[in-house]
């Protein structure tokens, strides 16, 4: 069952992913769709599974589909990593460092600020002291 219920998530996260990278696109040769992607998924990822770490606060089969499945599906370190190489293949190492810079420096800032928030609305709701 749990493996039906990462998969659910994890369709469902792709198709996301696909239609912001679509949605996003602009050919300029920035990979803007798969940084947005990422940081929306790092700051949504440090939240809910900050929320998550509350006894009974959510149910570990919705972890596993929010989480495991969607996000873990929506985002990707692959893409990044391909998408990095291609620019430095084509000369544009100062993009592919731009790139790099904002997806490691950003990411990590808004998987901080998603756990933060969690932890801030424990504190607020008497759960956290």
């Amino acid at each position: 069952m749990k493996v039906i219920i990462v998969m659910i998530g994890g369709f469902l996260g792709a198709l996301c992913r696909y239609l912001v990278g679509m949605w996003l696109y602009n050919g300029n040769g920035f990979p803007i769709g798969t940084l947005v992607v990422n940081l929306i998924g790092c700051l949504f990822l440090g939240w809910f599974l900050s929320s998550a770490m509350h006894p009974k606060r959510i149910n570990a089969n919705l972890v596993l589909l929010i989480g495991t499945g969607f996000t873990g599906s929506f985002t990707t370190f692959s893409t990044f990593s391909v998408e990095v190489v291609q620019l430095v293949q084509v000369g544009r190492n100062g993009l592919a460092l731009l790139y790099i810079t904002s997806s490691i420096g950003f990411g990590l800032m808004l998987a901080y600020v998603g756990y933060s928030l969690a932890r801030l609305k424990k504190v607020e709701m008497g759960q956290l002291s």
